[in-house]
């Protein structure tokens, strides 16, 4: 099988670190677009979550296909059109003819990183980005996390710069387009700050606090929350390229989505600490465990959403020991399988499978590009050529891995 995943792909998804938002007003930190959409995305999951458990699997699986697609539909969507202000496009956006001119040039600036995914996605993306107008469940659950992920960033800049029209015009913007989403099931409870919902959607959105590489200089800087999305968005693309059932590619972008959840309670430990000895990596563990337990899990058990803490308990593989273990369900069982199989028999629907080894290629290549970039962007440092050769001399055993030609892709980047 010739790869079909390249570098140029994955280097456009990772530029979403580049990108600075609320770049004309006054802010705290600095905020990205990569720091914004994993915020997004993992409101979007716990939306889509509360508004299909009345569905079939078939019917859930396909609302999950359309969020998680149209969700990155959206963002390369974004990586295009850059700084163009939110007032300004949404006027082009109110003429269709002018927003169809808009999204033909983006199309057409995106067709050489996407055509190797196959006429089919093209065709997807093409068919979703042209019709603005569809107000159909995915996308009124897609602009609610948008919109509850961008006033969480407005309310962090909000007090800190002058009162102008504009900040006014902008809140009551939210407010009011939230308050036209509150009839899908969670939109009110996460406008609620005191409410479970409201309270982890908020502890999720601090991962943007969090530097990766806390020690070492970097360009750009990336966060714990956008690495998450990142690994998600390459778990996706990874699984198209193996061939995943749906619940496969859902189950591998969430769980990428979600797979350093634990450093909210930990912050980023680096591997190097962490694989220092067993008892130490254990010790590590069991804390995370308890925290996540603790802070996170039990508050949603206690307060009527236990399905949500399942979920995340599945996708952190809190039951089989690790996030990078495949797994599937049979019986309501969690059990261990290998990644031949998961690839194979396995690869079902009805088993609920996760990938282990490809969420792993993820988050090695993620931290890869992190490190490669910023040495391309001049960064002297140890830390980053040591980062890059192990990952390199890692895959260079085993250059094709969960059917992805992992060495061929590393070499790219020589």
């Amino acid at each position: 099988m010739t790869p079909i995943i390249r570098k140029g792909l994955l280097e456009l998804v990772f530029s979403g670190s580049f990108m600075k938002r609320w770049n004309d007003k006054l802010r705290p930190i600095e905020l990205a677009e990569v720091d914004k959409q994993a915020h997004k995305m993992i409101l979007a999951w716990l939306l889509f979550a509360l508004n299909s458990r009345e569905m079939d699997l078939k019917a859930r699986l396909a609302l999950g296909e359309e969020i998680v697609e149209g969700g990155i539909f959206e963002y390369l969507y974004r990586l295009v059109i850059t700084d163009i202000k939110p007032p300004v496009f949404y006027r082009i956006k109110a003429n269709r003819a002018d927003y169809q001119k808009l999204t033909e040039w983006v199309l057409d600036q995106l067709k050489t990183r996407i055509t190797p995914l196959g006429q089919e996605f093209g065709t997807r993306m093409r068919a979703f980005l042209m019709d603005p107008e569809d107000r159909g469940l995915a996308r009124r659950i897609l602009l609610a996390a948008h919109l509850y992920a961008s006033h969480s960033e407005f309310r962090l800049i909000k007090t800190i710069n002058p009162p102008d029209d504009e900040l006014i015009e902008i809140e009551q913007s939210f407010v009011d387009r939230l308050g036209r989403l509150t009839d899908l099931v969670g939109v009110a409870e996460l406008l609620d700050d005191d409410s479970v919902l409201g309270r982890f959607a908020s502890k999720c959105g601090q991962l943007r606090f969090q530097k990766r590489w806390s020690q070492t200089p970097r360009i750009p800087e990336t966060t714990v929350l956008g690495h998450m999305f990142i690994v998600a968005a390459f778990g996706w693309l990874f699984s198209l390229e193996v061939g995943a059932c749906r619940a496969r590619r859902q189950n591998n972008f969430f769980a990428g989505l979600f797979h350093d959840l634990p450093e909210l309670l930990t912050r980023d430990i680096i591997s190097p600490v962490k694989s220092s000895s067993a008892e130490i990596a254990g010790l590590i563990r069991e804390y995370e465990h308890k925290e996540l337990e603790r802070v996170v899990l039990l508050p949603l058990r206690d307060n009527g959403y236990p399905d949500l803490a399942e979920r995340l308990v599945y996708f952190l593989g809190l039951s089989v020991g690790s996030e990078f273990s495949a797994t599937v369900r049979e019986d309501g069982r969690v059990r261990k399988v290998s990644s031949e199989d998961i690839g194979g028999p396995l690869n079902l629907d009805a088993l609920d499978p996760k990938d282990g080894d490809l969420l792993k290629i993820c988050d090695r290549l993620a931290a890869f590009i992190e490190a490669s970039t910023a040495l391309r962007n001049g960064i002297a440092s140890d830390q980053l050529h040591q980062a890059c050769w192990r990952i390199k001399q890692f895959y260079q055993k085993t250059p094709v891995t969960a059917g992805i030609h992992i060495g061929s892709l590393l070499a790219d980047f020589d």
